[in-house]
């Protein structure tokens, strides 16, 4: 299929394109990778009357650190992959990298389209959720941040609203001494995830659990982020990766899709949340 007829900008200011936004409003779609909004162009699943193409705006692909991790959103998923700073910096992030598409749609793909498309399945989302990470919104109104774990609302919904820009994604430094682990399954690699792992473990000088961030993408309509307090000041180990594991298969509501049903979905929670968490408490004893 082929899209409908629309007109297609490519600003090449912040300014220009902010702009635009506010012209066209709702009506426009924000074109970054284009590894979603191509194929969705195409089968007419949207139908914008403005495409407004962001990848020659000046410095949206930049990289700053200070006290937190700032990566601009045309940032390039192979580019990330590529900067050894970043990657230290944010190591969740580096161990989910790999499962996001191939290298080829990496090459194009960018971190920040990926979080403004929202897909449930998605691992940067998951990732910058779990983290607690926010996301950089900016309009001619001015600019706001909202933390990632209220900005997704449902399946490809976001708090973005029509006139405003995703301009960066801002993360937390990974944690001294954390110990990180991500893993998913799909039916092949590089498929949208049928359930995602990410965890962030920090314990203790005696072995237990001081911090856990503790996600799971694939599963409800936008990434969930299990509440762990209840299990802090436990000894780390494979018997709390499985008790908190079943107790967050428990808790969460599975979606249905021709990928999977509910019942399958929270199988897979409790014994890759297992693994994910036992990895993640085992590079922490190594710290």
């Amino acid at each position: 299929m082929k899209p409908v007829g629309f007109e297609y900008c490519r600003p090449g200011t912040l300014a220009e394109t902010l702009a635009l936004l506010e012209e066209f409003g709702a009506e426009a779609s924000v074109l970054a990778g284009g590894m979603s909004l191509g194929a969705m162009l195409n089968m007419r699943l949207v139908r914008p009357t403005a495409v407004v193409d962001i990848k020659r705006v000046d410095g949206l692909d930049a990289i700053a650190m200070n006290g937190e991790v700032r990566t601009g959103a045309t940032l390039r998923q192979a580019a990330a992959m590529a900067n050894a700073e970043l990657m230290r910096a944010v190591p969740l992030l580096a161990l989910a990298l790999p499962n996001v598409g191939h290298f080829q749609t990496r090459n194009r793909g960018t971190l920040g389209g990926s979080v403004a498309h929202a897909d449930p399945s998605s691992e940067i989302p998951l990732t910058l959720a779990t983290l607690g990470g926010a996301v950089e919104l900016q309009s001619k109104r001015g600019t706001r941040r909202v933390p990632a774990r209220e900005f997704f609302l449902d399946i490809l919904t976001t708090q973005r609203e029509a006139d405003e820009l995703l301009t960066a994604l801002v993360w937390p430094k990974g944690k001294p001494g954390a110990g990180h682990a991500f893993t998913e399954i799909a039916q092949r690699h590089g498929d949208f995830a049928i359930v995602a792992c990410a965890a962030q473990a920090v314990a203790k000088p005696d072995g237990s659990l001081a911090q856990l961030a503790f996600g799971l993408g694939g599963v409800e309509s936008r990434p969930v982020v299990v509440d762990t307090n209840a299990f802090l000041g436990k000894v780390c180990g494979d018997a709390l990766a499985g008790e908190i594991a079943a107790a967050a298969a428990a808790a969460v509501t599975p979606m249905s899709d021709f990928k999977a049903t509910a019942d399958y979905r929270r199988a897979l929670v409790e014994t890759l949340g297992r693994q994910v968490l036992a990895e993640a408490f085992r590079n922490c004893r190594k710290h």
